[in-house]
């Protein structure tokens, strides 16, 4: 065995071997294996945020784009570089409050929690279940060609071994596994994906050389409206593009977890600071890479493996070893993320919630352990088939996700008045437009991005959904609700309420009340300690 592919080997047996570490802990309770107890500083949530997010389509879809279409492909990577700030400004702080507040260990189950419905539950579960695991084959699909292209092996036994290793990990560890790998993983997404700018793009003269010649093989290249201005005056395809990675990461249940972890509220102003550096040094380079490719391999068979021949051709093989674990490292950060929470999904949404209310937590840690181990093996299988290209599925799933959960979530940390029924039709109604525009190819006839439909439906059916809404918010959701609104921290008598199965007039708020710490004119006692 070539000494490149030992070394990727010791990458991969070195994620696992965090997995394993993290095994025990991992075991001792659901608030353990689902949240990392929510202990989460803040360059771990935001580096392993922003790795989690980004996934193998940044090494993979994203040149795949730019060969494609030219530097309208960069509408996507704009979005991209301010949509942390945005996840973590708008949700970040409140979210961590509320969350903990309600006793709520899920992103599902946060939703139920804060507008009391179990119809919000079931059709929360059902999409994020459907669409996680469509998210995850697409990154299974993604590590099978590229370690097949590291490897040598097959692209069934690369699929078998990356995939498996991923499974394992997540499996054993829990969330501090997913956690802490992607913090590490984003780090070597970083430190590939520049030293891969660094060498391809002075073989391309810089950006103005790479601009003459794109120009002097198609000037179509260099428009904004894409190559052959396919998407000529379409803005409602340009706003879409923006906007999906933009705000479309505040509806990601594997994202916004984040929040729910994070070791304290105002753990997100300097998780804010990490992830706004790390999106505007990284974001860019990936899609450069894909332009500089029509230049110097225009007839590369495969768009989507861009990336490794441009590392192939330009670095010798240890080096090429190292640095195309950035790519596997991109795919394992999304890859276990999304497993993880389609387990929690299935494990504290399904099974917990409407099976069996009295499962012990060791039942419900073993249900989700299952319940990921399952999901993989199926998406090995699936993956085996090759289904459509890693852009095409992964923008799928990412827009109908952000479609079903992205207004809720906002509606849930800044609307009082927001209600069952409004976060339902925003819910159904994103969601299903998303699916219809994909479907019939409605982006081509209208020309509006579907995820940029189905953000107005759904805005549009919470809207209207509220009114016909009766049943306002408990007084105990609505004092939680101001509470998390509150730039301090929540009082330790509260932090220590949080126990399995929590119900929302439970322990926390009912104990906040007793001691009338009233939201309206709270006086926290004189060793509060204050957050900023």
């Amino acid at each position: 065995m070539n000494l490149d592919i030992i070394i990727f080997f010791i990458y991969l047996l070195s994620m696992l071997g965090i997995g394993l570490y993290f095994t025990r802990r991992a075991s001792t309770s659901p608030d353990h294996y689902l949240l990392g107890d929510r202990k989460l500083g803040a360059p771990v949530t935001a580096i392993s945020m922003q790795s989690t997010s980004m996934s193998g389509f940044m090494f993979m879809g994203g040149p795949a784009q730019a060969f494609q279409e030219g530097w309208h492909a960069l509408w996507y990577a704009i979005g991209d570089a301010g949509g942390s700030i945005v996840n973590i400004s708008v949700l970040g702080k409140r979210m961590r409050r509320l969350s903990q507040l309600l006793g709520s260990l899920s992103p599902i189950e946060y939703l139920e929690n804060r507008f009391e419905s179990v119809a919000i539950r079931v059709v929360g579960a059902v999409i994020a279940i459907v669409f996680l695991f469509s998210y995850a084959f697409a990154q299974f699909i993604a590590a099978g060609k590229a370690l097949e292209a590291m490897s040598g092996f097959s692209y069934e036994w690369a699929l078998i071994i990356g995939v498996g290793i991923i499974i394992t990990y997540t499996v054993a560890g829990g969330y501090l596994a997913v956690a802490v790998s992607g913090f590490i993983q984003g780090v070597i997404m970083f430190i590939g994906v520049t030293a891969i700018g660094i060498m391809v793009l002075p073989e391309v003269g810089g950006l103005t050389g790479l601009n003459a010649s794109l120009r002097s093989i198609d000037p179509s290249y260099l428009s904004i409206w894409g190559k052959d201005l396919i998407y000529y005056g379409q803005w409602g395809v340009i706003i879409g593009a923006v906007l999906i990675y933009a705000i479309g990461y505040m509806g990601l249940p594997h994202v916004v977890v984040r929040h729910m972890s994070m070791e304290k509220p105002n753990t997100a102003k300097q998780a804010v600071l990490w992830s706004a550096g790390f999106n505007q040094l990284f974001t860019f380079t990936p899609y450069i890479l894909g332009l500089s490719a029509i230049v110097i391999m225009p007839t590369i068979s495969d768009p989507e493996m861009v990336i490794p021949e441009l590392v192939y051709t330009f670095f010798p093989g240890v080096l090429s070893a190292i640095l195309l674990s950035a790519i596997m490292a991109a795919i394992m950060s999304t890859c276990d993320s999304l497993l993880m929470q389609a387990g929690t999904t299935l494990s504290r949404d399904v099974y917990h919630r409407f099976i069996n209310k009295r499962a012990s937590q060791k039942q419900v840690l073993l249900v989700s352990r299952l319940c990921i181990l399952i999901g993989g093996v199926i998406g090995i299988i699936v993956a085996t088939y090759q289904p459509p290209t890693v852009f095409t599925l992964v923008v799928f799933a990412f827009g109908v996700l952000g479609n079903t959960f992205l207004v809720p979530y906002i509606a849930s940390v800044y609307s009082r008045k927001a209600n069952k029924v409004g976060v339902l039709c925003a819910m159904i109604g994103g969601s299903v437009t998303n699916i219809f525009w994909e479907l019939f190819s409605l982006q081509g006839i209208t020309g509006v991005h579907p995820f940029l439909a189905g953000l107005i439906l759904s805005v549009m059916a919470m809207l209207l959904g509220n009114l016909f809404g009766k049943t306002p918010p408990s007084s105990p959701v609505l004092e939680a609700f101001e509470l998390a609104k509150l730039n301090r921290d929540i009082p330790k008598n509260l932090e220590k309420g949080i126990h399995e199965g929590l119900a929302i007039e439970a322990q926390n708020i009912t104990k906040f009340i007793r001691n009338k710490e009233k939201v309206t004119n709270i006086a926290l006692p004189a060793n509060a300690k204050m957050g900023r």
